[in-house]
């Protein structure tokens, strides 16, 4: 499922101000990438702009697909998906959500059914499948959507603050399917700002400082932390 996504001249503004420019930045195949930044510098919007949820000023973003997967790509995959921060959920069953991405692909009932119910069973909800969503705390709610994310297997999954508030039993649980798609070969690119098992998967940084976007390793983060084990904020 990997695939390349770059994008060139990259330019967001509102009105007189410019919110970023990034000359180019490039993800996948099957990077782990942590997306820092202070509040307001466009960490989100730069996230909605490479999932398409958004159109940029200026520039463009385009993907590359290696030969198998052209020639495999179908509709029960989607190459980009954006996790919200504040989940999107249906008002409906916790199984209907999760069914949702798959519910025309080519699979047999008994075959969605196994895949959904995997999906849950990863996050820990699989006993709440017939619920209905209103039933469910804040972290049992982000993990459906993190369940719904992953039974598309994204080539890149792009999560906005997807620990925000959440217990750790929720990071754990979001940790065990992001370490999934990785395994197959996805990518992540995850916002946060504090350190935590899900952060620690990332291999790459970003930053978005100045209004453009600075790259650099994680090991300066991890001696820091080496260092001083008291330290957890990694937001500027």
């Amino acid at each position: 499922m990997s695939i390349k996504l770059t994008a060139t001249q990259l330019s967001m503004r509102f009105k007189d101000r410019v919110l970023f420019h990034i000359a180019d930045l490039s993800i996948g195949p099957n990077d782990a990438i942590y997306l820092k930044g202070d509040n307001g510098v466009g960490k989100t919007t730069l996230l909605k702009i490479l999932s398409g949820l958004l159109s940029p000023s200026m520039g463009s973003v385009s993907q590359s697909r290696t030969w198998w997967r052209r020639l495999w790509h179908g509709r029960a995959h989607r190459d980009v998906i954006y996790l919200h921060q504040s989940p999107y959920l249906f008002d409906d069953t916790v199984y209907q959500n999760v069914v949702y991405g798959i519910r025309y692909c080519a699979l047999s009932a008994k075959d969605k059914r196994a895949e959904v119910i995997t999906a849950l069973r990863m996050v820990g909800l699989e006993t709440l499948a017939d619920e209905h969503v209103s039933v469910l705390s804040g972290g049992e709610k982000q993990r459906v959507a993190m369940a719904r994310a992953w039974i598309l297997k994204p080539s890149i999954l792009l999560m906005d603050e997807p620990s925000a508030s959440l217990d750790q039993e929720s990071i754990k649980r979001l940790v065990i399917m992001a370490k999934d798609l990785l395994d197959r070969g996805s990518s992540l690119v995850i916002t946060s700002h504090q350190s935590n098992a899900l952060t620690a998967l990332c291999k790459k940084q970003w930053w978005i400082k100045d209004r453009t976007l600075i790259e650099s390793p994680l090991l300066h983060i991890v001696k820091e932390e080496q260092e001083n084990p008291y330290v957890t904020s990694l937001s500027n």
